[in-house]
């Protein structure tokens, strides 16, 4: 059972005040009989809903997949720089997402969104062992001691001692080597940290892959889209 005002303001019809304007008016209906309590608790799955005449459709959770920009925070609200959460569009902001897990600032690629508590939390425990894969510019040439050192798990500076991750040779550029990393953790910078302790440098990062998920390529860095029933259900069958 679920607040009225809660549901309707999760549809995007305005905020608890504005709804609760909507409700004296007497244009909402629950099961057939105008409701004056904004503060009704009704059963969204099964009780039927109307506002002006028109059946209301709820749903309690959004899944969305975005290729996020550089510049941008992983957070839901921040003081000085814009965050993933501003890019959204008002009738998706309102179910109020939150990141899963998080990308630095000036890491760009594959990011998801969802206001499910208990699926985000599977997808960034480490102890479900969901795969995270980036591919990354180096600074300097990658060799077999790198790939070594990350699969027996380096040393952060810290002292943090890292799960074993998988380092790819893909390709070099001048003075420096591409890769694919795959961890399984989500340490602050820690794919950046990790290179550092093998004495290298990140000097460019895009998430790649997450879980059974891959980047979506028809999305331009910004734009971000709901996640296919399909998708949902391959994240949660992790």
């Amino acid at each position: 059972m679920e607040r009225l005002d809660k549901i309707l303001s999760n549809l995007g019809y305005g905020s608890r005040k504005e709804i609760k304007s909507i409700v004296k008016k007497g244009i909402v209906e629950v099961n057939g009989e105008k409701v004056k309590d904004n503060g009704l608790q009704v059963d969204p799955e099964k009780d039927i809903i109307k506002v002006d005449g028109e059946e209301v459709f709820y749903r309690k959770y959004i899944y969305l997949i975005m290729n996020k920009p550089d510049g941008v925070i992983s957070a839901t609200f921040d003081k000085y720089d814009s965050t993933v959460v501003d890019l959204l569009d008002p009738e998706d902001a309102v179910f109020d997402p939150f990141p899963v897990g998080r990308l630095d600032k000036d890491t760009v690629g594959l990011l998801l969104l969802t206001n499910d508590g208990e699926l985000n939390h599977r997808l960034i425990s480490p102890k479900w062992h969901v795969d995270k894969v980036y591919y990354a510019r180096i600074d300097k040439k990658v060799t077999e001691d790198d790939i070594k050192a990350f699969k027996k798990g380096v040393v952060l500076d810290d002292g943090y001692k890292c799960m074993p991750g998988i380092l790819e040779i893909i390709g070099d550029y001048e003075e420096g080597s591409e890769v694919h990393v795959t961890i399984q953790e989500g340490k602050f910078h820690q794919v950046k940290r990790m290179f550092e302790s093998v004495k290298k440098k990140v000097v460019y990062l895009r998430r790649v892959k997450f879980g059974p998920l891959d980047i979506d390529e028809n999305l331009e860095e910004g734009q971000y889209r709901e996640l296919t029933d399909e998708e949902v259900a391959l994240l949660k069958d992790i």
